[in-house]
């Protein structure tokens, strides 16, 4: 399949109206959390021989899953605890979520199963690898090789064992695929995926971390955003029409754009592995988890969308010196040149204050006596003498008056 890229001329309305198209087509319904590859368990693909393990009889089945566009493929169980829910919903994941009662201790033994038995190879295929003898061959059908492959997978998956032989080469084949299979480290990568399937953010910023995971070459990018909105890769900033393996892309989201929402989808034709994990998409309705029998081309698809509010505050000012600003300390004034202090006008009411007392005679700075000061105070000595006379005279007449009488 040639992937082609979208051309940037198209406009808004082309690109809704392909995403319009998909949805039309049930192409981009409900996906998985993870927008994971999704199918539906429709019935037996292939009904293999039934098998005696841990000492009891049990049916095999190659499984069907059909794809949301209609594309099926052929799946092995890997929960023998678990029975199968018909008509039950799967998503493709990871081994590390591996949902079932079983261990699933070995996944990379079970994939080396996958890619070196029925149906990777054929019937036949099979029986000569396994060293089986003519006669012994003659009989080993496609029934008989379902039978070997899923007893071989349950072992590791959920510690059975065969425990009865038979004549068509069952046992046989089973010893051979468990004692040859080597632990393959490499999980099978996922045909298409977009983690994580939404995004919020603000405007103002790239919205969303989404990173592509894909076993195409390449991938057509259809987008669905208003406009000024573009879907951009976080690597170089420019705006994507296809996307690769590995890529990481975001909304470029301008800063006056209003409150509103994004998003984009991808189809492709894509390979779904050997190996790739299915398990149910409702936990609260366990079913059989599913494992890829062999691989298939199919298409494919996946979608992610972004919200984000408006940028709140507008465009930060650049900060200024302003008295809002400053701490809450007013820092003292740059010291300059101490001024001489001059006298303070006292801030007392107009009452005058009380005087001072005067400080002790030795604590007065000596003044200088000068010839005028010196006369003054001798006139003060005389007239305080005569003035004391006087008193002293008065007081001897009023006596001798009284005495008189």
């Amino acid at each position: 399949m040639t992937n082609v890229s979208l051309p940037r001329a198209l406009g808004r309305t082309t690109v809704a109206a392909g995403a319009a198209a998909l949805l039309a087509l049930g192409l981009a319904a409900p996906a998985a959390a993870d927008n994971a590859v999704r199918a539906q368990y429709t019935g037996p693909a292939q009904s293999g021989a039934r098998v005696q393990v841990d000492g009891s009889l049990q049916n095999t089945t190659l499984f069907t899953l059909k794809l949301e566009d209609g594309g099926t493929f052929s799946t092995y169980c890997i929960d023998l605890k678990t029975g199968i829910r018909g008509s039950a919903w799967y998503v493709e994941d990871a081994w590390a979520n591996y949902p079932g009662q079983g261990a699933f201790a070995a996944p990379g033994k079970v994939h080396w199963i996958l890619q070196n038995s029925y149906p990777t190879i054929s019937a036949a295929q099979l029986a000569e690898a396994a060293g089986l003898d003519a006669r012994t061959t003659q009989r080993f059908k496609e029934e008989q090789a379902i039978a070997a492959t899923q007893a071989a997978i349950w072992h590791f998956t959920n510690g059975a064992k065969v425990t009865a032989r038979d004549t068509n080469g069952v046992e046989l084949v089973y010893k051979y695929l468990i004692e040859n299979a080597v632990d393959l480290p490499q999980e099978p990568g996922p045909s298409l995926s977009i983690t994580p399937g939404t995004a919020e953010g603000e405007a103002g910023s790239k919205v969303g971390e989404f990173t592509i995971e894909t076993n195409a070459a390449s991938v057509p990018v259809v987008v669905d955003a208003p406009e000024g909105v573009e879907l951009v890769d976080l690597a170089t900033g420019e705006p994507v029409s296809t996307v690769e393996n590995g890529d990481k892309v975001a909304f470029d989201v301008p800063a006056d754009a209003a409150a509103g929402e994004a998003s984009f989808s991808l189809e492709t034709g894509a390979e779904v592995s050997a190996g790739r994990l299915f398990k149910g998409e409702d936990p609260s309705k366990p079913t059989q988890t599913l494992i890829t029998a062999k691989t298939e081309k199919v298409t494919v698809s996946a979608s992610a969308s972004a919200t984000w509010t408006e940028k709140t505050g507008g465009e930060e000012p650049t900060p200024s010196p302003s008295p809002s600003d400053e701490p809450t300390e007013s820092p003292e004034p740059t010291p300059g040149p101490t001024p001489t202090p001059e006298p303070t006008p006292s801030e007392t009411p107009s009452t005058p204050a009380s005087p001072k007392p005067s400080s002790p005679a030795d604590d007065r700075p000596s003044l200088p006596v000068t010839g005028g000061a010196l006369a003054g105070l001798v006139a003060a000595g005389i007239a305080a003498l005569g003035a004391g006379g006087g008193a002293i005279y008065l007081s001897r007449k009023r006596k001798a008056a009284s005495g008189q009488e």
